[in-house]
């Protein structure tokens, strides 16, 4: 069967009242203890694959469950199978009885021959479930508080899972809106599994999550290819936001949260229709400023500032380099555990689960799209010289959306052309990246005390580096103008 639920952490000041709430005031909910052992290859392949493979201790029985990545953020393959066995020990797992169900057959292809499997880690967890209804759908709640386990280490569990045992997604996306906004709760896409394979691995920090393919055909209905691009993107999003939001991440977590946030926004504006003002292209690009400030200190600040030290060096001056000026420095950990963030994860969820009815290809629309926006580029790329910083800034973004564009929709063209404007747009974007961090912090440290000689020295040496990275520019920008578009015969 697929599980359709979304899962919650609750932060400390707020789990007796979540507690409260999803026990209710009648006698309807049922606390259980759950005890569970995980179980996977020693070389890991279930987990790398997504798949989680548990026997579960419910009451006097054992259950064996199969879990499997699903199409979207919000599902899961799962299968249930009730054990015989009613002893205090853990059962070895049988991957026999998972067969003929869609998550079996990924187990069974994981497994091939003689692949054995171990016990890495375990749950112990007090559960408490309430079912509720709600128009159009009923939902079980399940607040979880406990234990991961592996070996000598452990992690804490306090989470509410919501999940849909029928009716309509639409109903769970609104029940999970008012949770968040009621307790403070934030969004986490990592299951148990996914947390007691890094406890077992010596650490509580998942690789940061990059960005995926994605294919297209020409058979697509324009309502199915938007729901294909959008849900990578949402995908990328979310995976990284959960684990910045968890406090453990690093600055390539952040990085890539933020290219998933553009290239979110590149997707919403490839299958827009005319309308302006979409609410989840303003909130990708507020939370995307929200986590700039940290991404300039690490992207900007650190390497400039290296270069900046030599450049002092071989001048002969025996200067300090400025420290970067502190600006509005959002913790990104606050940034992502917003109720605003938190709403427009939960929207960008429900858009990406949307399939538009639309029968039309996907061909001919994102071309001329695609078209259109070359056409744009190109006159921007003739006329560089002529353009102030704002409106170079507005060519790099550009520059990325279009090169964002060509590679979610790969599959619709022939590949060697793609490939030659794609490398064209990426190397372009690498130079006008270059200079657009220059300028950044050139801006930044305008705001530093001019009578430092040190703020002089830098500010002097930015304004000649900003010039030599624009004639830098010019071989690239002379290549994308060249190169032929795939839509072009």
């Amino acid at each position: 069967m697929t599980e359709i639920e979304l899962k919650f952490q609750v932060p400390a000041e707020s789990r007796a009242a979540v507690a409260a709430a999803v026990a209710g005031r009648g006698a309807t909910a049922r606390t259980l203890r759950l005890q569970a052992a995980y179980f996977d290859s020693a070389d890991g392949r279930l987990a790398a694959a997504g798949v989680a493979l548990r026997l579960r201790r419910e009451g006097a029985r054992w259950v064996q469950t199969l879990k499997a990545a699903g199409e979207d953020a919000m599902t899961r393959l799962e299968h249930n199978v009730p054990r015989r066995e009613r002893t205090a020990a853990v059962p070895l797992p049988d991957p026999a009885l998972h067969a003929g169900t869609p998550a079996g057959e990924r187990l069974a292809a994981l497994l091939g021959e003689g692949c054995e499997l171990a016990c890495r880690y375990r749950t112990d967890i007090r559960r408490t479930l309430r079912s509720v209804r709600r128009p159009g759908a009923l939902l079980e709640l399940a607040f979880d508080q406990g234990r991961i386990v592996a070996g000598d280490a452990s992690a804490p569990v306090c989470e509410l899972e919501i999940e849909l045992l029928r009716g309509d997604p639409a109903a769970l996306l609104a029940a999970a809106r008012d949770w968040v906004a009621r307790h403070g709760l934030w969004l986490d896409v990592r299951s148990k599994a996914e947390r007691g394979t890094l406890l077992a691995a010596g650490t509580q920090r998942a690789r940061e999550r990059k960005a995926g393919a994605v294919v297209l055909d020409a058979a697509m209905s324009l309502g199915a290819a938007r729901r294909a691009v959008l849900g990578e993107c949402v995908q990328q999003v979310v995976v990284n936001a959960s684990q910045i939001a968890s406090g453990d991440f690093g600055d390539e977590h952040v990085h890539q949260l933020r290219v998933g946030l553009r290239r979110l926004r590149s997707a919403l504006a490839l299958f827009a229709a005319d309308a302006e003002d979409d609410p989840l292209d303003a909130g990708a690009a507020a939370l995307f400023r929200a986590l700039g400030a940290a991404r300039d200190r690490v992207a900007i600040a650190q390497p400039l500032g290296e270069q900046i030290g030599a450049a002092m060096r071989a001048a002969g001056v025996a200067l300090a380099v400025p420290t970067w000026p502190a600006g509005a420095d959002e913790d990104p950990v606050q940034a992502l555990r917003s109720a605003a963030a938190q709403a427009w994860l939960l929207a960008a969820l429900q858009a990406s689960a949307v399939v538009a009815p639309d029968e039309a290809g996907a061909v001919e629309p994102l071309k001329a799209r695609l078209a259109a926006w070359h056409r744009q580029l190109r006159r921007s790329a003739r006329r560089f010289a002529e353009l102030d910083e704002e409106a170079r800034h507005r060519l790099r973004k550009r520059v990325k959306r279009l090169r964002y564009a060509l590679e979610f929709t790969r599959g619709l063209f022939e590949a060697k052309k793609l490939a030659r404007l794609v490398k064209a747009l990426a190397e372009l974007q690498t130079r006008l990246g270059a200079l657009n961090d220059a300028g950044v912090a050139l801006q930044a440290l305008r705001t530093a005390p001019a009578t430092d000689p040190a703020v002089s020295f830098v500010l002097g040496w930015l304004t000649a580096r900003c010039a030599a990275l624009a004639d830098e520019c010019r071989p690239a920008l002379e290549r994308f103008v060249t190169t032929r578009p795939p839509w072009k015969r």
